[in-house]
């Protein structure tokens, strides 16, 4: 068990307790998922810290894997064994859910964590710097309405000049959330990234493995508590040092979910990250002849016509194009995956009341 401290400071707010109120709880109590492994989860209350494990209708009854807890969500658990283990029997509603497609060929969802009010993003600006990996990112963020901030890491690495031109490119893109600059050796911006975690406030950590995730929760933490691996030479990439996500409770009273670097970031449908996120190309398009406009062929885009001028980059014009086809294969391709799935289902359900005729 960990040291105490009030649900407040773990992010209960007005919010989740107006969802609990509609709740029949009876001896259930309320706990935050800290982590989840292959078999059982880690939750936090008021008193502290313990394993659980889910109940038997949540495990084989829950429709999908969306459903099941994930790191971040507040549960109701049944505590025994004088409050050392906890059943999970439901999952409180959501704010938000932070979300991508599985990796590999599934097309599935995935919840990579829950009740985020800040994800800060970050891209070291040595060989991690890609704007065009930013804008995915941002779509992610911003079709869950979590609200994004970006850290440029390792800032030590180079000169004033090729910083502060780094900073102007990615301003461009983000627009006017949060940008901070900063290195976990001098500890530049280090405060600034502190300001934003005040007690209760729920921040998830998102990046590629090497950008100094890891490090950075350590200065967080004003301990060596997680390994970190050397970022190889030959071509900046670091190891995993993250093997699973957790939430992490700050000493100044903040709460910080790690993550895996991650590999692929595959994305499902996402119609209101994609008009954030570009914004400025969603405007251009209110001129576009037609307004059903792809923005790939039609005489009259002025997406197209933006991009022949050079008022719109070429470079974030395709990307836009990629993420938006990307999510509505991922989409169509899930909701068929549903539709078999159902249709299974039935099946099944058919077969084995035919069989139970049959016996009578």
């Amino acid at each position: 068990m960990n040291d105490p401290m009030a649900l407040e400071a773990l992010g209960f707010d007005d919010w989740f307790r107006e969802r609990l109120s509609r709740i029949e709880s009876g001896d259930r109590r309320v706990a935050r998922v800290t982590a989840v492994n292959r078999d059982n989860f880690l939750i936090r209350n008021e008193k502290g810290e313990v394993q659980a494990e889910l109940t038997g209708k949540m495990l084989f009854g829950t429709e999908s894997k969306t459903d099941l807890p994930a790191v971040g969500d507040w549960v109701l658990a049944q505590y025994v064994n004088e409050d050392t283990f906890a059943i999970i029997h439901e999952v409180l509603p959501r704010k938000n859910a932070l979300r991508r497609k599985v990796a590999g060929k599934e097309v599935d969802f995935q919840v990579l964590a829950a009740n985020i009010d800040t994800a800060f993003i970050m891209q070291s600006v040595d060989r991690d710097f890609n704007l065009r990996r930013l804008e995915r990112y941002l779509v992610m963020i911003q079709e869950s309405d979590i609200h994004p901030a970006i850290l440029l890491s390792k800032c030590d690495l180079t000169d004033e000049a090729d910083l502060n031109s780094k900073i102007e490119v990615v301003r461009d893109v983000v627009g006017e959330y949060d940008l901070i600059p900063f290195s976990n050796e001098t500890l530049v911006g280090l405060e600034e990234i502190q300001s934003v975690l005040k007690p209760g406030h729920t921040a998830c950590l998102l990046g590629s493995s090497g950008v100094g995730k890891t490090t950075l929760l350590n200065r967080l933490i004003g301990e060596e508590r997680f390994a970190v691996d050397r970022v190889r030479e030959k071509d900046g990439k670091g190891k995993h040092t993250t093997a699973r996500r957790q939430l992490i409770c700050l000493p100044f009273g903040g709460l910080i979910i790690d993550t895996p670097g991650m590999r692929e970031l595959g994305l499902f449908d996402m119609d209101a990250g994609l008009s954030e996120t570009f914004e400025d190309i969603h405007s251009i398009a209110q001129d576009c002849r037609f307004k059903d406009c792809t923005h790939t062929h039609e005489a009259g885009c002025a997406v197209r016509e933006a991009v022949k001028k050079g008022t719109l980059d070429e470079d974030r014009y395709q990307n836009y194009l990629k993420i938006k086809k990307e999510a509505a294969y991922y989409q169509m391709s899930y909701l068929e995956k549903r539709r078999k799935d159902k249709m299974f289902g039935k099946m099944v359900k058919q077969v084995l009341k035919d069989k139970v005729k049959k016996r009578h």
